[in-house]
């Protein structure tokens, strides 16, 4: 079969590769669309997140298919598989767990001391290819009037539904977003399905506030053009927002959050830093300010399937292209990493 193998920096080969053999509680899954992220990204650019020594829970290394949002049809199941058949029409959720540890007896799996925060699709083999054997336990139903586009998104929408969550985001809450790429975008989809009447969105690209305009409910914000800070405090009566969702990753957003929230606001972090930020721990303490992180997700993806499947989280407005396997570096990779306008690209096994 066909698969799109990292095995250094800026070096992604579609290769033929042979099919892995399915195990007695694994599943074979004939891949339909994977989405490209923000972390599958980093892995092409700079070999961020891809096991160099055997990975203790994946036993597997470099090089790797990447490609963890992902969707297909089951086409044959292990001896000891109960949960699936072949024909059902699955979406993945990647990341590694060992089961064992207290994390995950816990049920905090996301958290599990033994994996990471490594993913399948980066510590393990995943959707960049024609088809992925693994463990039935990754896998989840999705429903008839759920296409497997839809699917592949449910990833990324679970972890900024486990951020507007853990944000505390409720109804009638001002909200504001740092950062209108993918991971933006869905959530402000996400605080809007969580009840969120006034949203506001940053971003240094016209193109991607364009796109996060188009949802209509949203409030778009150039900070190289507009005062941010002076026109939220100007919407909310002076207040700020309940709930900034940092999305962007550095330092200026962030400073942006502390500023734009309410006293006793929350300032909650979905994006990773590529560098440490510093805190303004006098002004945060005045304002009690609470400042939570978000890692992943966690016992949410049957919530996150129906609410995508059913349209009260629309996450097929992020989709900006949808390229072949054979396309991937050119068209997939590279222009994610020139061309801003693009958000989400997904990728066909065929």
């Amino acid at each position: 079969m066909k698969a799109a193998r990292i095995y250094a920096e800026k070096d992604l080969r579609v290769e033929e590769v042979e099919v892995k053999k399915v195990g007695a509680k694994d599943v074979k899954v004939e891949v339909a669309w994977t989405g490209i992220c923000g972390s599958d990204l980093h892995a092409y650019s700079h070999f961020i997140g891809i096991p160099t020594e055997e990975h203790p829970i994946s036993k597997r290394q470099a090089p790797l298919t990447l490609g963890h949002e992902f969707s297909g049809t089951v086409t044959e199941v292990g001896s000891d598989v109960t949960s699936l058949k072949p024909g059902d029409r699955v979406c993945i959720e990647p990341n590694l767990r060992c089961g064992t540890c207290k994390e995950c007896r816990e049920g905090n799996y996301h958290l599990c001391r033994n994996s990471n925060a490594a993913f399948i699709g980066l510590a393990d083999d995943g959707g960049f290819a024609e088809y992925c054997v693994i463990d039935e336990k990754y896998c989840h139903h999705i429903p008839d009037n759920m296409t497997l586009e839809q699917a592949a998104l449910v990833e990324p929408t679970a972890v900024t539904y486990h951020g507007v969550e853990l944000a505390g985001v409720k109804a009638g809450d001002a909200v504001l977003v740092t950062g209108a790429g993918p991971i933006g975008l869905l959530t402000v989809l996400c605080a809007r399905a969580a009840g969120a009447t006034k949203i506001f969105v940053t971003d240094v690209s016209k193109e991607r506030l364009a796109l996060a305009e188009s949802f209509e409910f949203v409030k778009a914000l150039n900070p190289v053009e507009d005062d941010v800070i002076g026109t939220i405090m100007e919407d909310t009566n002076g207040d700020g927002v309940d709930v900034a969702l940092e999305c962007a990753g550095v330092q200026a957003t962030f400073n942006t959050c502390l500023g734009a929230i309410k006293r006793k606001g929350t300032v909650c972090i979905i994006a990773i830093f590529g560098k440490n930020p510093e805190i303004d721990a006098f002004s945060s303490t005045i304002k009690e300010a609470n400042i939570k992180f978000s890692l992943g997700y966690a016992n949410i993806y049957d919530r996150v399937i129906n609410l995508v499947a059913s349209g009260q989280i629309p996450a097929e407005k992020v989709v900006t292209n949808k390229i072949t396997l054979d396309s991937i570096v050119e068209e997939g990779f590279e222009l994610l990493l020139k061309d801003k306008s693009q958000s989400k690209i997904l990728v066909s096994a065929r």
